[in-house]
């Protein structure tokens, strides 16, 4: 099977994909190289303020509490369900979509490669991410986690942006519509959020195993490394969410 279409894709978008990487790989670097600070700060709580407040100082718990616990993760759900969104919905609401099926190209096809620039672009901003904590690790006092557990968290990383771009991407598919993506993917994504955080505070344990969130971090591959399970969740969830939008996108007329 050509693809064409994936490589043009990832062509067009490659200044926004760049933009994504270099962003996100420098908010994460800035954050983690304050955890030296963060460290201090915290060293000045008393220990019975810190453990009734769950208050981690290590380098994995700050981490896991800010960097990847909410802005790195954050940014890679946008990017997710930003270009998920734009996959087929985007060129069904410019009229540009019967132009792309007008070649020897299945519906299917074009979808699927689109999700592979979407696949792609997720694993190039992870691995950026890694790169650029790799090198603020040693000054940023952060030797205790290892290059192998920063690996397993951004391998993570990628599986949430893709996961949250499949959904986004599977909506476009079935319903044609990107204001409509965006809206739904985005309550998902803050009620998956929301459970993750507060569903065991509210005595919803159960809520949790509903987020892509919690098979994100939940495990703790910043203190225990790959977390293949959790991995193969967000994997297979993907896949359900791409092949639900598939079956609709192959039965409906489109730009109707």
């Amino acid at each position: 099977m050509s693809t064409a279409i994936l490589t043009k894709t990832l062509s067009d978008s490659r200044r926004a994909l760049i933009g994504w990487a270099v962003g996100t790989a420098l908010v994460g670097m800035v954050y983690a190289s304050t955890y030296p600070t963060q460290r201090e700060n915290t060293e000045t709580i008393p220990e019975a303020l810190r453990q009734s407040l769950n208050v981690d100082g290590t380098a994995a718990g700050y981490l896991q509490a800010t960097v990847f616990g909410i802005i790195v993760p954050l940014l890679a759900m946008i990017y997710g369900i930003t270009m998920g969104a734009r996959a087929v919905a985007g060129d069904e609401e410019s009229g540009q979509l019967d132009l792309l099926l007008a070649h020897p190209i299945t519906r299917t096809q074009l979808a699927l490669q689109r999700f592979g620039a979407l696949v792609a672009g997720a694993f190039g901003i992870s691995a950026l991410v890694w790169l650029a904590v790799l090198a603020v690790r040693d000054s940023a006092e952060l030797t205790s986690v290892t290059p192998v557990e920063f690996l397993a968290q951004c391998l993570n990383l990628a599986l949430l942006a893709i996961t949250f771009g499949a959904l986004a991407l599977g909506i476009g598919a079935a319903v044609g519509r990107r204001v409509v993506v965006l809206v739904v993917a985005a309550v998902v994504g803050v009620l998956a959020y929301t459970a993750n955080t507060f569903a065991v505070q509210l005595g919803a344990e159960w809520l949790v195993h509903l987020s892509p969130f919690h098979y994100y971090i939940g495990g703790e591959p910043l203190r225990n490394g790959f977390q293949w399970g959790d991995a193969a969740v967000m994997a297979v969830a993907s896949l359900v969410f791409v092949g639900a939008g598939l079956l609709r996108f192959n039965n409906r007329d489109v730009n109707s």
